[in-house]
């Protein structure tokens, strides 16, 4: 993975994390974004491609990672309350 490839991934998970953040309502740190939506990303194209859905590009893979982010999120949030 090249220096420009760990930008991109940096710059939508932020992006997507940011936007779980304001679809569940749960309000974390800005690096705690970038995290979950990186993780996100992977989860959600993880997911989406188990069921046949690949996305290309970066608005593609923008939404695959705001739905893995969600999902994340809702882990996290479940794991931190208990």
């Amino acid at each position: 993975m090249d220096l420009q490839s760990i930008i991109i991934a940096i710059v939508i998970g932020g992006i997507a994390g940011w936007l779980a953040s304001i679809i569940m309502k749960k309000s974390n740190s800005l690096l705690m974004n970038i995290i979950l939506g990186i993780v996100g990303g992977f989860v959600g194209n993880f997911l989406l491609g188990q069921i046949g859905i690949d996305f290309h590009g970066p608005i593609g893979q923008t939404i695959a990672a705001v739905i893995g982010s969600c999902i994340v999120l809702a882990i996290f949030n479940l794991i931190k309350k208990g």
